[in-house]
């Protein structure tokens, strides 16, 4: 039982072209992502997967199925029973699905490892709780405070220049939320050694960032609720209209003084993070 018909339909719709292709191959699947942690949106959430298969899956049978499938937001690993006991840094790449395409040397990480054990719901196969999933909360933490510089601190300092790419995104909703609640989600990790959705990061984060930061994270979070962020260049023009239209929703008067608090929100929750993993203590300034 997953939390939306429209996940039931994703789901029904893969396992039977996947079973048409390879009968049997597919012999566990499992939800991670906003769906097994109860803050799935049908309008802008994809919908994250770990098929199990018992050996390693030939890839061209692969690609059909997610060909077959079409542009759904179904995204997700293929990983063997004997992976989901691993540490998956020893394991290297294993196909990954991404808008519709098969990835045949997609990257893996200790996420998606924590979430299913402690989170994943059941589509198919034997509950997470009956499996023997690998888990470190120290491999988990130091992935966490590695991917702070890796990706996010990539993506912000890029972003502070307004004509790149991120820079415009980060005019939109998408890059509103993205930014806010992906540095969030990483500092609540470091802080609690748990995972957390989009929501709960916003949450999390009015709870620990003073009262500065308050109106972009709520912004954050009211995107979040509203379903409308999309990742697409309509769904930014649209959102023009929250700091814009009559009445205002936006909590800010424009796109570019939203920007300026969600990259400012990010330099501190980065610094704030990596602090909490060196074990110096969250130093969070208020300006």
């Amino acid at each position: 039982m997953t939390p939306h018909p429209k996940i039931d339909a994703i789901v029904e719709t893969y396992l039977s072209l996947a079973d048409a292709e390879a009968p049997g191959l597919v012999e566990g699947l499992y939800l991670e992502g906003s769906a097994a942690l109860g803050d799935y949106r049908p309008d802008t959430s994809d919908v994250d997967f770990v098929a199990v298969t018992a050996a390693a899956p030939p890839v061209g049978v692969l690609e059909r199925i997610h060909t077959r499938l079409g542009v759904h937001p179904f995204d997700g690993v293929y990983l063997t029973w004997d992976d989901l006991g691993r540490d998956p840094a020893s394991l290297g790449e294993r196909p990954r699905a991404h808008a519709g395409r098969l990835n045949r040397r997609g990257e893996v990480n200790p996420v998606t490892w924590h979430t299913l054990a402690r989170h994943g719901l059941t589509c198919r196969g034997p509950k997470p709780e009956e499996l023997k999933i690998w888990n470190d909360p120290s491999v988990l933490a130091a992935w966490a405070d590695g991917n702070l510089d890796r990706y996010w601190r990539r993506l912000v300092t890029r972003a502070w220049r307004p004509a790149s790419l991120w820079g415009l995104t980060c005019l939109g909703g998408y890059g509103a939320v993205w930014v806010v609640t992906g540095v969030a989600r990483l500092h609540y990790t470091l802080a609690t050694g748990e995972i957390t959705s989009k929501t709960g990061a916003g949450l999390h984060a009015l709870e620990v960032f003073p009262e500065r930061w308050h109106r972009v994270v709520n912004e954050a979070l009211r995107l979040r609720a509203d379903d409308t962020a999309e990742a697409t260049l309509s769904g930014a023009v649209s959102g023009l209209g929250d700091h814009f239209g009559t009445p205002r929703r936006s909590l800010y008067g424009s796109p570019f003084e939203r920007r300026r608090d969600v990259l400012a929100f990010a330099d501190q929750a980065i610094g704030a993070a990596h602090a909490l993993y060196g074990g110096s203590g969250a130093r969070i300034e208020g300006v």
